[in-house]
């Protein structure tokens, strides 16, 4: 006989014991204003207005003025009037669950794949302040991905926060696959912001697949959504990530993608009335972007730990364009994907030699890092010389060092593309013998 009545309770300790209303004043393209709620609401409430037709609309307090309240609706405005009513829904957080894993859920905590999702006990806010600096702790070990670039020249520590830079058709969406798939952690939280629709159910049966999603949990916003909805997708994601965080787990949580976040804030927080800056994106995008990441890494003691991977479109591969140069700067490593690379045929088709992980020399030994920097200096001078050698300039003994570097370009880019399930020791060890000039 079935006894567990905790979703029951959850969902009626959910019920508000008031309810607030206010009218609608006036409406325009982007906001609507709505009088009465000025004392009662806060930035970043949600509303429910009722139209003169009894249907609804949701949506979310903007800005906030002495005689009404901004809010931009989740939907199309049409059909909303002048004095149609509305009431105010102070929810702020989201209620995850253990039950969660293996499940797609939008924004709102709601499932996405037709079956019934239950709320947790606790109410964890959408908004948190990360773990105090001084009481996190360092990066833990290296973590293994099956994939030879990770597991070497490129290597990625619990608790790391990296981004993948890249363009559209490169390989992006695969490589966060690849991820959610062998990288070592207990639980992948996946936040898949602005994706076209058709995407999510290709992404979660063929790219992700069955074995990916025993451990996942996907939290979606189309792009045809809501600017606040791919925005609040993105917190949603990380709330769910510290919440498992916060039960010791070690989380892999993969952001898809942070431009289009910063792209949603930009046109919420245009039409709250921020004053536009570089490139349109309003001043408060660099403290966003910096406090979403900062909320994961390595968790204080007695927590687990957050290991993040956010994604950055990069348009025309200008890695000085805001968004770029913004992540950039706060993460602990950047991967580079070049169109080029992808058209050649190598997948993952990672820029090796503008890439950089940042736990190393720490996280990798002595010898380990000889390897790596053999490897590195090996492609920058075949890249160096590459414009002679494919123009036919250069001629073969002219340079010790760039005969190495053609003899060796081949069986590395072979061993950057290998994705076999093996450890880290293995995968030093074949580009080791590589490097030594081993067949």
């Amino acid at each position: 006989m079935f006894t567990d009545f905790k979703p029951l309770q959850t969902a009626l300790h959910a019920i508000p014991a008031s309810r607030r209303f206010g009218r609608v004043i006036s409406v325009d393209t982007a906001a609507i204003r709505i009088g009465g709620l000025s004392v009662h609401g806060h930035v970043g409430d949600q509303i429910v207005i009722t139209k003169s037709d009894d249907a609804s609309i949701a949506g979310e307090i903007i800005a906030l003025e002495k005689n009404y309240v901004l809010v931009m609706p989740y939907g199309p405005s049409d059909g909303i009037g002048i004095s149609d009513l509305v009431e105010l829904n102070c929810t702020n957080s989201i209620h995850p669950s253990g039950t969660w894993v293996g499940r797609i859920i939008d924004a709102f905590g709601e499932p996405l794949d037709g079956r019934p999702l239950y709320r947790g006990e606790k109410s964890v806010p959408l908004r948190r302040s990360p773990p105090e600096a001084a009481n996190r702790r360092s990066l833990g070990a290296r973590l293994n991905t099956s994939l030879a670039v990770f597991n070497t020249v490129l290597p990625i520590a619990q608790g790391q926060r990296i981004g993948i830079f890249a363009g559209s058709g490169v390989g992006k969406s695969s490589l966060l696959a690849e991820m959610a798939r062998g990288l070592e952690c207990d639980i992948v939280v996946i936040g898949l912001i602005g994706e076209r629709g058709r995407e999510l159910k290709e992404f979660t049966e063929h790219v992700l697949g069955p074995e990916g999603m025993k451990r996942a949990v996907i939290i979606a916003a189309t792009s045809d959504q809501s600017p606040l909805v791919k925005r609040r997708a993105a917190w949603v994601a990380m709330a769910v990530a510290e919440y498992f965080r916060d039960q010791g787990k070690h989380v892999l949580l993969l952001m898809d993608s942070i431009t289009r976040f910063a792209e949603a804030h930009r046109e919420v927080a245009l039409t709250a009335g921020e004053a536009p800056s570089l490139r349109a994106f309003p001043p408060s995008t660099a403290n966003l972007i910096a406090s979403l990441a900062e909320r994961a890494g390595p968790g204080p003691e007695g927590a687990g730990d957050i290991t993040a991977i956010f994604s950055v479109l990069v348009a025309g591969s200008d890695m000085e364009e805001p968004i770029a140069d913004i992540t950039r700067g706060v993460l602990d490593g950047h991967i580079i994907l070049e169109r080029e690379i992808a058209e050649n045929g190598r997948f993952p088709a990672i820029d090796i030699t503008r890439s950089v992980s940042r736990c190393l020399p720490a996280s990798a030994t002595t010898e380990e890092n000889v390897v790596i920097s053999t490897a590195k200096k090996t492609l920058s001078i075949f890249e160096k010389a590459a414009p002679m050698i494919h123009t036919g300039l250069y001629a073969k003994g002219s340079s010790e060092e760039i005969d190495v570097a053609i003899s060796m370009n081949p069986k590395l880019e072979l061993f950057f593309a290998r994705n076999v399930p093996e450890t880290i020791d293995e995968s030093f060890a074949v580009l080791s013998k590589l490097l030594g000039g081993s067949e």
